[in-house]
């Protein structure tokens, strides 16, 4: 049969699939208080039965492998507290809960103040990884607050002395459970981390039922632990157990002795991590040295090949040589020196500069009249040039002609009048004469 085409037509499979959409968005986690009823365990290790109360009942199923952590024998008729979701089986139409956990319904009360207490402390940020403080690579100290007399602290105790004999373990006595437990774990809790004796705290308790941990899931409690100065690890209960200790604290362990496990290293294996770094720094050393004696031995072929104690001989050599040859370069020169000096003292010797000053007199006062004698000669040739140069220069004198009777006719501005063509009628002119001047008027020719 097709699929109907209308919108508002559903099919089984779609109905049933908006069904379930519905019922896991509107009851994604949901606490149900019950009596079991129809219990069925098939071999695939599932737990399926009904919760019912006197009007009504639910089917649940709890899976595989959370059904094997129960703590206690599910029968027909006991009254449980079972936490999971809503949801739908689509192919049958059965309205069912997936369970993520099953416990007594005594333990419902105390499981449900647990679940508001967490999530009060964890809306305030005091579970956050970021506030979290690592743990010391290698504790010197320990502080264990737990009972004296319970199996957790001698499973501690044997795993720290047989993992690392030593490290400082110190029992911090304190009841786990009952009437005021809290209060005592969490003042020895702040006396131990305000004495700043210890590198990390651990708090440790066997397995038990809620009731039993219940002094673990204190609120002062979990404060104390996050604002602890130390560290603080919590081994509570079993793997299946958790606390708000477990919450608050640096660090929570499955157990007692997995804690103890994590808090400090194997001898063994330290010991082989120490001989193994013992061996390296001894092969660095090796090879450090050698590289210092191999860096010696060429130091040493070069010093031997360089012969500094032959190259101070030489030199010293050529220092004596030196010298022996400066002082026979004074020697030489100052013979030369002495040589020059004898021949001079013989020259000098030998021209008697006194005989030749009186020579040099003699000449002087025969040539002393040459001089003026020249100079008389030279002023008379001279005057004989300058008459011939004056004779020479007055017959092309203008001044000679005129003398002869002729005259020089010039204009105001003393332009010499050469031709007729440079007068016209009524300029004035000058006549030079040979003694004097006379002024004229041109004047026009007459017919």
């Amino acid at each position: 049969m097709p699929p109907p085409t209308s919108p508002d037509v559903l099919s089984p499979s779609q109905l049933n699939a908006l069904a379930r959409g519905l019922l896991e968005d509107a009851f994604p986690v949901v606490l149900v208080e019950g009596e079991l009823g129809n219990l069925s365990r098939p071999a695939s290790g599932h737990l399926y039965f009904t919760l019912k109360d006197a009007r009504a009942q639910v089917r649940c199923a709890l899976f595989r492998p959370k059904s094997q952590w129960l703590k206690f024998q599910p029968r027909e008729g006991l009254r449980v507290l079972a936490r999971g979701r809503l949801t739908l089986y689509e192919a049958r139409g059965d309205y069912q809960l997936i369970l993520d956990s099953l416990e007594e319904a005594g333990e419902g009360a105390l499981r449900r103040a647990f679940e508001e207490l967490k999530a009060k402390l964890q809306a305030e940020g005091l579970f956050d990884e970021a506030r979290k403080r690592p743990l010391p690579e290698y504790a010197r100290r320990i502080g264990i607050i737990t009972s004296p007399s319970g199996a957790a602290v001698r499973d501690v105790l044997s795993v720290l002395a047989r993992r690392f004999p030593l490290v400082g373990a110190e029992v911090l006595p304190v009841p786990v459970q009952g009437e005021g437990a809290a209060a005592q774990v969490r003042a020895m809790l702040e006396r131990a981390g305000a004495s700043g004796r210890y590198d990390v705290l651990v708090l440790a308790r066997g397995g038990g039922s809620l009731e039993d941990l219940w002094a673990f899931n204190d609120e002062a409690l979990a404060r104390a632990i996050a604002a602890a100065p130390v560290p603080v690890v919590s081994a509570i209960g079993h793997e299946t157990d958790f606390t708000l200790a477990d919450f608050a604290a640096d660090l929570r362990a499955p157990t007692p002795s997995v804690a103890a496990e994590l808090l400090v290293p194997n001898a063994v294996d330290l010991r082989t991590r120490l001989l193994g770094l013992q061996q390296r720094l001894g092969s660095l050393h090796l090879q450090r040295l050698r590289e210092r004696m191999q860096r010696a031995d060429r130091a040493s072929l070069r010093l031997q090949a360089l012969a500094p104690q032959a190259r101070l001989q030489a030199l010293g050599k050529r220092q004596q040589h030196a010298l022996h040859r400066l002082q026979a370069a004074w020697r030489a020169r100052d013979a030369a020196l002495r040589a020059r000096l004898r021949h001079a003292d013989a020259v000098l010797r030998a021209t008697r500069p006194d005989r030749r000053l009186a020579l040099l007199r003699e000449r002087l006062a025969t040539l002393a009249p040459r001089p003026q004698a020249a100079v008389a000669r030279r002023l008379q040739a001279d005057a004989l040039r300058l008459r011939g140069l004056a004779r020479s220069l007055e017959a092309v004198s203008p001044l000679a002609t005129v003398a002869r009777g002729y005259a020089i006719l010039r204009h105001p501005d003393g332009r010499v009048v050469r031709s007729v063509a440079d007068v016209a009628p009524g300029d004035r002119l000058s006549a030079r004469l040979g003694d004097g001047e006379l002024g004229l008027a041109v004047e026009p020719r007459a017919g």
